[in-house]
């Protein structure tokens, strides 16, 4: 199983973000700074890219991108509330126009008969102009197979896949 990160997949992203003159940051668990050290790999990525956290326990994730106690209590951090309201979080403590979050189960060991290991929830978000009522958040679930470096990178792939085809789609 390969485990390395597409090296044209974040260039690809900073030539869209650059394009439309946007910014991003990103909100991880599972990649644990992952994305960001793909995003920041790129030369000139100060010109779109604000900040990333690794929010990977329950308290920082409350504490750094406001996701509710009520989210992590009924569906647990590996869950779709939880991913949308990351990436909500991120964008709008950032204040940035795009908001990536991943949140998963990397294994070996976590999983559970509705979340298998490798499962992964991937949310973005973007923010449009102020009365435009057109910012949104959405989250995709992801089953990878691997192991753990497998189920990351492909994680961190898919992520910037997944913010590329949102920043195509407007």
């Amino acid at each position: 199983m390969n485990d390395a990160i597409d090296r044209d997949l974040p260039r690809d992203v900073a030539d869209a973000l650059c394009d439309a003159e946007e910014t991003l940051a990103v909100a991880e668990s599972c990649t644990g700074g992952l994305i960001g050290a793909a995003i920041t790999a790129v030369p000139g990525a100060s010109d779109y890219f604000d900040s990333g956290l690794t929010t990977y326990a329950y308290d920082a994730k409350r504490r750094h991108l406001g996701v509710s106690r009520e989210a992590l209590d009924e569906h647990g951090a590996v869950s779709e509330p939880v991913a949308r309201q990351m990436a909500r979080g991120i964008r709008d403590v950032t204040d940035v126009t795009w908001g990536v979050s991943t949140t998963g189960i990397a294994g070996p060991t976590g999983g559970t008969a509705a979340n298998p290991v490798g499962t992964v929830y991937i949310g973005v978000s973007y923010a449009g102009p102020w009365g435009s009522e057109e910012s949104y958040a959405t989250v995709s679930r992801y089953v990878f197979d691997g192991d753990r470096a497998a189920v990351r990178a492909r994680t961190v792939d898919q992520a910037l896949t997944d913010l590329l085809a949102e920043i195509d789609s407007r």
